[in-house]
C-alpha cells in the first residue's frame, strides 16, 4: 500500500466554537462512552460510516491502527466488505471558521503529564492556543471529499491521548503516537451501534455517528487487569475475549498470573516436566476451600497450558489492541506444581509427598523453593530466559507473597546460606533469594515486580510493588523508598469477592467489592505524603480464579466491574459521577451482551438490613442503582411493577414473608429478594454482648449458608456470650442457636453451650448445657448446624448464653491447626 506522507510545519488543531464550556460534560444518551472522555461537547447532527468511507492517513503505523479497526467492525460485520481508500491530508482552515481561543495555562495543562484537578475547559495544544491569540490561524484538516476519515499527527497531545472530532462531513482523529489514535477509534466503536448488523442503516449500508468534539487522555500510564490461570486454566479463547474487552475499555496491562500451587500454565522447553506433571490435577468437586490434598496414587486430569507459540499468539494479540502482558513467575512460594514436576528443588528435610494442590493446599502450601540450593536459582534462571524471550514486556513479575518459613527454619542449607550471607533471619533470607534473581532479570534489561510482602525485607533495587493487602498500604513503604508502585487492594479490587448481596451470588470468598465500590475507589489518598503520587503508576483489578470452573464463572466475576475500574483508571480525579456512569454503562453492557458475555446482573439487586427496634422489627432495602424502584409485598407473592413502593424503612410486627424486586417501570431488573420473618419469644429483644453483631441474634430472620452474607455473628478463636432482654419475665421451656459448619473456611459449631437466666441482669442461674465432640465439630461440607437445649420450665427476663470456641482445626482438615470461628445466627426461645 502506497500511503502519502504530508509534513506539517505546525500542528493540527479543531477549533471550534464553544470550547469554553467544556467544563460541565453533558450526559447525552446518544453519546455514551466508558470510561468518561475528560471533556465532551455534543454537537447535533450525524456522521454516515460505511465500508466506503475513505480513510485518509500519513504512514504505515496509522495504516496499521486504521486496518486492525476496519477488521475488528468486518468481523463483527461478516456480510460487507471493506476497504481502506489512503488519500492525501491536504489543506488549510477556511478564513471564515470561527475560532475561539483558551488560556495558555489551561491548553498547557492538558497536554503536560499532570493536570491540575480542576480543569474546567477543553485545551488546545500552547502553540495553537497562543497562535489563536495573537490573530493567526493553525493549519487544520480539510477533507478532500465529503464523508471522509482522517487521521494527523500531534505532538503535543499527551502520550496515549487523542482528539475526535465529527462532524456530518467528516471523522477527524488526532494524537501522538499510535496508542492515541486506536483509543479515539474504540471510542468511535462505542458510539456504533453493538450490533452492526441488526442496526445497520440498510439504505446506506452503514451507520450513523452522533457528531461531538472529545478531548481525551488517561489519567494513570498503567491500567490493569490480573487473571490467575493457575487455579483455573482460561482457555485461549477467553483470554481472547478478555483483551477485546479490555481493549475497549481502553485497559493497557494484562498480567497473567502463570504460575501457583494449583498449576504449571507456560511450557518450558528445557523443562517439559513443569506442563507434563506441574499442569495438572486431581480431580476435585468440592468448593476450593474444602480440597483436600493429592495422594501419591490419584490420576491428576483437571488442568492444562499454553504452549509457546499459543502465548505469542495471545501475545500478539494483544499488542496490536495496545495491551501489554506482564508474566508473573511465583517465587519463593506457591511453587507446588513445580515442585511436584521437579521435588529436588524444595528443601531436603520435606520428606512428604509433593504434588500440585487442588484447594488451599494447608501445610503442603509450606513447602516453597529451598533458598541454600544454588540448583534452584539456577533452575529460575533457565526457566526466566524462556520466558524473557517469549514476551517482549519491559517487566517481569517475580511474585514474592505469601511465603512460609516453616521448612527454612530447619533447612541445614537454607540456615547455612542465612550464616554466609551474614543475615538476621529467614525474612531477609526471602529478601536476598528475591534480589539474586532481580538481579539476574535486570542484567536481561527488564523491570522486577513483585507483591507487597517485599516489603518486608530489603527491597530488590527498581522493583515496582503491587500494594494488596488491605487498602495496599504496604506498597507506600516501598514508595517511601522511591520505588515505584501499583494498587491493587483486596478490600476493592480484588474481583474474586462477591459483588453484589450474597443471598443471589455464586460462592466465592469473604466480603463484597460492588460494581458501585469499584467505581468510587480512590487510589491517591489525601493523607499521602508529597512524592508518593508521582510514583503511583496506576491501577489494577485483581481476579483470582479459585472459585472459577467455566469461562462464564470468570466473565461473570469480571463484568461489569471492569468498566468501573476502567473508569477511575482513566478518567479525571474528582469528576465522578454515579448515576452518568450507570447510564454509559448501560450501553456498554450491550456490547458486552453482543459478545456473548453473560456479565453479572447484581448491580440490580437488593440488599436489606433487618434490626430490632422497640419490640418490632425495622426492614431497611437498598439498591446501588438509584434509577431504580422498589417494589415488595408482604403475603408471600411475587412482586410486580404495581405492588407497593418501598420508599422508607418497614415496620414489622409478627410473622411475615416479605418479597421485594427491583422495577423500571413494569419491567422487573432484579432478583426476588424473600426474607421469610419468624417471631419468637426473643424475637426484637434487645441482645448485647462484645460483638456489635450480637444484634442479629434476634432479628427473626435466618442467615444463608454464607457466614459474611451479612446475617451472622462470629467470633475467632475465642469463647465467647451474649445477653438477650425478653422484656419482662417468659417462660421459658427450650432455646436454639442457628450454628454454621463450614469445612473449608475453618467455620465450626462450638464445642459447648451452657445458657442462664436472671429476673434482674445481675445474678445468672445455669438451666442448661450441652457439649458437642470433635466428630461432631469438625464435619466435612457445609450445613446448618441447630443446637437445642431444653429448658425445665421455668421463668426469668434475662437470657444469657456463654460457649467455647472448638479449638484448632484437627490434623486431618484442610485447614490443620488453624484457628476457628464460631458463628451464630438466630436465638430461638420457646
Amino acid at each position: 500500500m502506497n500511503i502519502q506522507k504530508i509534513v506539517l510545519g505546525i500542528c493540527l488543531c479543531f477549533v471550534t466554537p464553544g470550547y469554553a464550556q467544556l467544563g460541565v460534560i453533558a450526559q447525552s444518551k446518544r453519546i455514551q462512552v466508558v470510561p468518561q472522555p475528560v471533556a465532551q461537547v455534543d454537537r447535533p447532527g450525524t456522521f454516515m460510516l460505511t465500508p466506503a468511507t475513505p480513510w485518509q492517513v500519513e504512514n504505515d503505523e496509522q495504516a496499521e491502527v486504521v486496518k486492525r479497526f476496519v477488521q475488528q467492525l468486518a468481523a463483527e460485520e461478516a456480510g460487507l466488505k471493506w476497504k481502506i481508500i489512503c488519500t492525501e491530508i491536504a489543506g488549510k482552515l477556511p478564513a471564515s471558521t470561527p475560532t475561539m481561543a483558551l488560556p495558555t495555562a489551561s491548553s498547557a495543562a492538558l497536554v503536560s503529564s499532570t493536570r491540575p484537578a480542576s480543569t474546567t475547559t477543553m485545551a488546545l495544544p500552547a502553540a495553537a492556543s497562543a497562535a489563536l491569540v495573537s490573530g493567526t490561524r493553525p493549519v487544520a484538516i480539510q477533507p478532500s471529499s465529503p464523508q471522509v476519515i482522517s487521521l494527523t499527527h500531534c505532538d503535543s497531545l499527551a502520550d496515549e491521548g487523542y482528539r475526535l472530532h465529527i462532524t456530518p462531513d467528516s471523522l477527524q482523529i488526532q494524537a501522538s503516537g499510535k496508542a492515541g489514535f486506536y483509543y479515539a477509534l474504540q471510542t468511535v466503536r462505542q458510539l456504533l451501534p453493538p450490533d452492526l448488523r441488526k442496526d445497520m442503516n440498510n439504505q446506506t449500508q452503514g451507520w450513523e455517528l452522533p457528531c461531538v468534539e472529545i478531548t481525551d487522555q488517561p489519567r494513570f500510564g498503567y491500567r490493569g487487569l490480573m487473571l490467575d490461570v493457575s487455579r483455573y486454566f482460561i482457555p485461549k479463547a477467553t483470554l481472547l475475549r478478555t483483551i477485546d474487552c479490555m481493549a475497549l475499555l481502553k485497559l493497557n496491562k494484562l498480567h497473567l498470573h502463570l504460575v501457583d500451587d494449583n498449576g504449571w500454565r507456560l511450557e518450558i522447553k528445557r523443562y517439559p516436566r513443569l506442563t507434563q506433571v506441574g499442569a495438572w490435577r486431581v480431580k476435585r468437586d468440592e468448593p476450593f476451600p474444602a480440597r483436600k490434598n493429592p495422594l501419591p496414587d490419584e490420576q491428576t486430569t483437571q488442568g492444562g497450558f499454553y504452549t509457546q507459540q499459543e502465548m505469542k499468539e495471545i501475545i500478539d494479540y494483544a499488542e496490536s489492541r495496545q495491551i501489554e502482558i506482564i508474566p508473573e513467575i511465583e517465587m519463593p512460594a506457591h511453587t507446588n506444581s513445580s515442585l511436584a514436576a521437579y521435588p529436588e528443588l524444595a528443601c531436603p528435610v520435606v520428606k512428604s509427598f509433593i504434588g500440585v494442590i487442588p484447594g488451599l493446599g494447608g501445610k503442603n502450601a509450606e513447602i516453597i523453593y529451598c533458598a541454600g540450593n544454588d540448583s534452584v536459582f539456577s533452575f529460575i534462571e533457565n526457566v526466566l530466559d524462556e520466558v524473557m524471550a517469549l514476551f517482549p514486556s519491559r517487566y517481569v513479575h517475580l511474585g514474592g507473597d505469601e511465603a512460609a518459613k516453616t521448612h527454612w527454619k530447619n533447612c541445614p542449607l537454607c540456615q547455612h546460606r542465612i550464616q554466609t550471607e551474614n543475615l538476621a533471619n529467614e525474612e531477609e533470607l526471602q529478601g536476598y533469594f528475591m534480589e539474586r534473581v532481580s538481579r539476574y532479570v535486570r542484567s536481561k534489561g527488564k523491570t522486577v515486580m513483585g507483591w507487597d510482602e517485599l516489603t518486608n525485607s530489603k527491597l530488590p533495587e527498581g522493583a515496582v510493588i503491587y500494594g494488596w493487602r488491605g487498602d495496599g498500604e504496604a506498597a507506600l513503604k516501598a514508595a517511601e523508598q522511591g520505588h515505584p508502585f501499583i494498587l491493587t487492594p483486596a478490600r476493592t479490587l480484588y474481583l474474586i469477592r462477591y459483588q453484589g448481596p450474597q443471598w443471589f451470588e455464586p460462592l466465592t470468598y469473604f466480603g463484597n467489592n460492588t460494581l458501585k465500590d469499584v467505581y468510587q475507589y480512590e487510589p491517591v489518598k489525601d493523607k499521602w505524603k508529597p512524592g508518593y503520587s508521582q510514583l503511583l503508576q496506576g491501577i489494577q483489578g485483581s481476579l483470582w480464579t479459585e472459585f472459577c470452573s467455566t469461562p462464564q464463572d470468570v466473565e461473570y466475576l469480571i463484568y461489569p466491574r471492569l468498566a468501573a475500574l476502567s473508569e477511575v483508571a482513566w478518567s479525571e480525579k474528582g469528576k465522578k459521577d454515579w448515576t452518568g456512569f450507570l447510564s454509559r454503562l448501560d450501553r456498554f453492557n450491550l456490547h458486552l451482551s453482543h459478545k456473548g458475555i453473560d456479565y453479572a446482573r447484581s448491580m440490580y439487586n437488593i440488599d436489606h438490613k433487618v434490626l430490632p427496634r422497640n419490640g418490632e422489627l425495622e426492614v431497611s432495602l437498598s439498591c446501588i442503582r438509584p434509577d431504580l424502584e422498589i417494589r415488595y409485598t408482604t403475603n408471600g407473592d411475587a412482586p410486580d411493577g404495581r405492588s407497593a413502593l418501598y420508599s422508607e424503612p418497614l415496620t414489622i410486627a409478627g410473622n411475615c414473608n416479605l418479597k421485594a424486586a427491583t422495577f423500571n417501570g413494569s419491567e422487573q431488573k432484579g432478583e426476588v429478594l424473600t426474607l421469610p420473618v419468624h417471631f419468637n419469644i426473643a424475637t426484637a429483644k434487645p441482645a448485647t454482648g462484645e460483638n456489635i453483631n450480637t444484634r442479629l441474634l434476634t432479628n427473626g430472620l435466618r442467615g444463608s449458608d454464607r457466614h459474611t452474607d451479612g446475617e451472622w455473628c462470629g467470633w475467632y478463636a475465642q469463647d465467647g456470650s451474649f445477653v438477650a432482654d425478653l422484656g419482662e419475665r417468659q417462660k421459658i421451656t427450650r432455646v436454639s442457636l442457628g450454628s454454621l459448619n463450614n469445612f473449608g473456611m475453618g467455620v465450626h459449631p462450638p464445642r459447648y453451650v451452657k445458657l442462664y437466666l436472671s429476673d434482674n441482669g445481675q445474678s445468672y442461674h445455669q438451666v442448661a448445657t450441652i457439649q458437642r465432640t470433635q466428630a461432631q465439630n469438625f464435619a466435612e461440607g457445609t450445613q446448618a448446624v441447630d443446637i437445642h437445649l431444653d429448658v425445665h420450665p421455668q421463668k426469668g427476663r434475662f437470657l444469657k448464653v456463654e460457649f467455647g470456641n472448638p479449638g484448632k482445626c484437627p490434623a486431618n482438615h484442610v485447614r490443620a491447626q488453624q484457628d476457628t470461628w464460631v458463628y451464630f445466627d438466630e436465638l430461638i426461645v420457646e
